[in-house]
């Protein structure tokens, strides 16, 4: 079996059934079963391996230091619990039959698990009588995982509720960004151009912020957002959104520390105009211009490490922003090209000309 668990076949295991749609598909590249023969070992007494395990599919056996065995069988209630979770391990496992397993980090869960205790106390805190659904859709934007829970609380206390009508311009391009929003109910478009020539961007749900690449990137507002139906909207304005949010969910790395997550599988995603690109870019960066990133991101792969970057470093601290909102996990490197020493700089960028473009499955290919 190689496809990932879908959420309903992982109901019953805890504490995995506490965690949301969202999180289901951060570890979507995780939950992928694994298959082990009758008489291999899952794990020893002793193991430190930080993994969480649960039993899918036939029978193993459990032994501890003592002796003492038990025998355990996918389905029953025990199967439901990790294996023997304390580490150093205080048990071996061995499979009695052939038997499937799951095998998760244990880090990334308990991030996930104490962010999902946290939602549930910060709805209560925030909204105990009142309607929920459009907390809960703005607590599970995926950039809320990085924000500490007392920054959603001031943050939701700080927010300014308007009701406007259908067709109401929100925000429109070219005019000065002093704040952000959160489509509380409603819809809406974002739209770039005018006339003949206008392009849907994309449509906003219930819980979306839009607005915030202006005040990211200080330069105007570079599209048009308008209600396409009645709706609410909430306001937080510049500083406000800097001290709040922008401040945990931009991850920014030195080039030393985009030097180690290279090697640990990340890729280069240049945010540049495709011009700027092709004078000089990072080896085998990706080029998705910032003003292209939200229609090309479903183009890129949900399992890497993008490292963003541009001159100046507003551009990628944008790209950073929106991506983390989509789920993907983005660093922008520090203050950009324009602060790294001459010789770091010429050495980053040693290729010129066509590169490498993102392509639908996350698939990577030279451009011509």
């Amino acid at each position: 079996m190689t496809e990932p668990l879908n959420p309903d076949q992982l109901r019953s295991l805890t504490p995995l059934n506490a965690l949301s749609e969202q999180q289901w598909r951060e570890l979507r590249s995780q939950l992928v079963p694994q298959p082990l023969l009758a008489g291999q070992a899952l794990f020893r007494r002793g193991d430190q391996a930080r993994l969480t395990y649960y039993l899918l599919a036939g029978e193993l056996q459990l032994r501890d230091a003592d002796g003492a065995e038990q025998r355990l069988v996918a389905g029953s209630e025990a199967s439901c619990h990790p294996l023997s979770p304390s580490l150093p391990r205080l048990q071996e496992a061995l499979a009695l039959t052939e038997v499937s397993v799951l095998a998760i980090d244990s880090a990334t869960l308990a991030r996930l698990i104490t962010w999902r205790s946290a939602y549930q106390d910060l709805l209560l805190q925030l909204d105990p009588d009142g309607d929920q659904e459009w907390l809960e859709h703005l607590l599970e934007n995926p950039l809320f995982a990085k924000v500490p829970p007392a920054n959603v609380q001031e943050m939701v206390k700080r927010l300014q509720r308007i009701e406007l009508p259908a067709g109401s311009e929100v925000l429109r391009e070219g005019e000065a960004g002093d704040c952000c929003y959160f489509l509380q109910s409603g819809r809406a478009e974002v739209i770039r151009g005018a006339g003949s020539d206008h392009q849907v961007l994309a449509e906003l749900e219930v819980g979306a912020c839009f607005g915030e690449e202006a005040l990211l990137s200080d330069r105007p507002r570079n599209a048009t957002v308008t209600l396409i139906e009645d709706g609410v909207v909430l306001r937080l304005d510049r500083q406000d959104f800097f001290a709040l949010l922008k401040a945990p969910v931009v991850d920014e790395v030195s080039l030393g520390e985009a030097s180690r997550l290279l090697a640990a599988g990340a890729q280069w995603l240049d945010v540049r105009l495709q011009d700027e690109y092709e004078r000089a870019h990072a080896p085998e960066a990706l080029n998705m211009p910032l003003h292209l990133l939200r229609l090309k991101a479903r183009l890129l792969d949900r399992e890497k490490a993008y490292l963003c970057y541009c001159d100046s470093g507003k551009r990628s601290a944008s790209a950073v922003f929106l991506l983390s909102q989509l789920g993907f996990k983005a660093y922008a490197l520090r203050d950009g090209l324009d602060a790294l020493p001459a010789i770091q700089r010429d050495a980053l960028l040693c290729e010129d000309g066509a590169g490498y473009l993102a392509r639908s499955g996350g698939r990577t290919e030279r451009s011509r």
